[in-house]
């Protein structure tokens, strides 16, 4: 019997390290600026990237894999007898999910191995996504059969914090994901939203300045750490002078290295913008392969 396979989207934006050293297959999602679409994971400079965003008097659009990416990703898996654990972005905000079971109902149907692939939402994004597809990865690294591998993915999401500041709600707007966040747009203030993916966009609170949302994240982070989510992430869209910041304060609230620090690329990028800069956790245990 072959083993527990994980495959994930790119929307997690695990350091390529992470992905090689736990066996994670990806699959990518599109995104389309001035009418030129392009694979996600194609994409290897986000600066020339977010500069097209911020010029550009386009809509950007963002799209799921198709139902063959999905099959073409699994096909190898399946063929080595694998059993595959398939975890994707909330089902709240993309159709990746629902493309994941359409491709695992046609394998079913064609007598292809769909049996052996259990799809899961993660209902996060982002860092928040990375850490339940590491976790999931970890069990099954450690030789646990899909079911617990499954079980774990969902106890991580259970468990998972993960806010994030940005600089503004436009591209927000703009790309039609603002989701609860909706509830901050026509404010007269000039506001710097600080939100969190709750199956889709939350709004937690409204500060006036740059800096009091880095002092926030710092508060949240203490908050995980007094919770017991010892095992922490931090990401960011083009500032790595303020990622590295932060993590220099929450490494003292945790003392400890984060999981991973990472630049969130264009598929979440185009719906939040440059600027943002998120901090989140869960408890390492859940990380621990054999935990």
């Amino acid at each position: 019997m072959g083993r527990t396979a994980i495959v994930c989207d790119t929307t997690g934006y695990l350091p390529r390290e992470l992905l090689d050293e736990n066996s994670i297959t990806q699959v990518s999602l599109y995104v389309s600026l001035d009418g030129h679409e392009e694979r996600e994971a194609e994409i290897e400079d986000y600066a020339e990237f977010y500069e097209r965003l911020r010029t550009s008097d386009e809509a950007v659009t963002t799209s799921q894999p198709s139902v063959g990416d999905l099959i073409s990703a699994w096909e190898p898996l399946l063929e080595a007898g694998d059993q595959i654990v398939s975890i994707h972005l909330s089902a709240s905000i993309s159709g990746t999910y629902e493309a994941a079971v359409q491709a695992r109902e046609r394998l079913v149907k064609e007598d292809r191995g769909g049996e052996c692939v259990r799809v899961v939402d993660s209902r996060s994004g982002g860092g928040g996504l990375g850490l339940v597809v590491l976790a999931a990865a970890r069990a099954a690294g450690a030789g646990a059969d899909p079911e617990a591998v499954v079980e774990r993915a969902g106890a991580t999401r259970e468990a998972l914090k993960m806010w994030f500041a940005i600089d503004t709600l436009e591209y927000l707007r703009r790309g039609g994901r603002i989701g609860a966040a909706r509830a901050l747009l026509g404010s007269t203030l000039k506001i710097k939203p600080i939100l969190t993916l709750e199956e889709e966009i939350t709004p937690v609170e409204r500060v006036r300045t740059r800096r009091r949302a880095f002092e926030r994240l710092i508060e949240y982070a203490r908050e995980r750490h007094a919770d017991g989510a010892d095992a922490w992430v931090v990401q960011h869209i083009q500032d790595p002078e303020a990622a590295r910041h932060l993590v220099e304060e929450c490494r003292q609230v945790f003392d400890s290295e984060p999981v991973f620090v990472s630049e969130v690329g264009p598929v979440i990028g185009a719906h939040v913008g440059p600027g943002l800069l998120g901090v989140g956790g869960v408890p390492k245990s859940l990380l621990d392969g054999a935990g």
